[in-house]
């Protein structure tokens, strides 16, 4: 099923739509949110002190389109994103046998649905929003940044890897 979805997402048409709503959705939409201040997901972790200080600093207009983007836009996202990535791992792949290098990105995409929910339960709890919630949200937090920064790094590498492997092709047909 798997190695289905990742056929699926290494398509050159779902690559070019994945990349696009994932630009549109981090420069077009994300900034512009009705949320007076910076967004927890953001951080790479937070405290207690930072979590009430940001709810409070929301407002309450603010802590209810913040719980709205997060069960929509927030929800989408991962799937964007996760597709994304993961079909240009798999189009990457260096050799059959790193095929699952690609579901790494899914890995993140979980945690990033898993943060959300916690940070929603932190803005519908509010003010009474205890220091556990706050933990365990900046660990999924922690987490997908953390993890995020090893599939991107990861993608990176297989897309220069593959491109040099394209250009040598290219460069000894030529020779030919």
């Amino acid at each position: 099923m798997m190695k289905s979805y990742l056929e699926f997402a290494e398509s050159s048409r779902i690559l070019v739509i994945t990349f696009i709503v994932t630009a549109v959705m981090l420069f077009g939409l994300f900034p512009f949110l009705p949320i007076n201040g910076i967004m927890l997901d953001l951080l790479p972790e937070y405290s207690y002190e930072q979590v009430i200080s940001a709810l409070g600093g929301y407002g309450s207009d603010g802590r209810m389109n913040y719980i709205i983007a997060s069960l929509t836009l927030d929800t989408l996202f991962p799937f964007v994103y996760v597709t994304f990535f993961a079909g240009l791992m798999y189009r990457c792949r260096v050799t059959e046998g790193l095929w699952w290098l690609a579901l790494l990105p899914a890995v993140v995409g979980v945690i990033d649905l898993m943060e959300n929910v916690q940070i929603v339960a932190m803005l519908a709890q509010y003010p009474e929003v205890g220091r556990t919630q706050v933990e365990i949200a900046s660990m999924f937090t922690y987490g997908k940044h953390n993890l995020g920064y090893v599939y991107q790094f990861v993608a990176i590498v297989l897309v220069l890897i593959t491109l040099v492997r394209f250009t040598i092709k290219n460069l000894n047909k030529s020779t030919d």
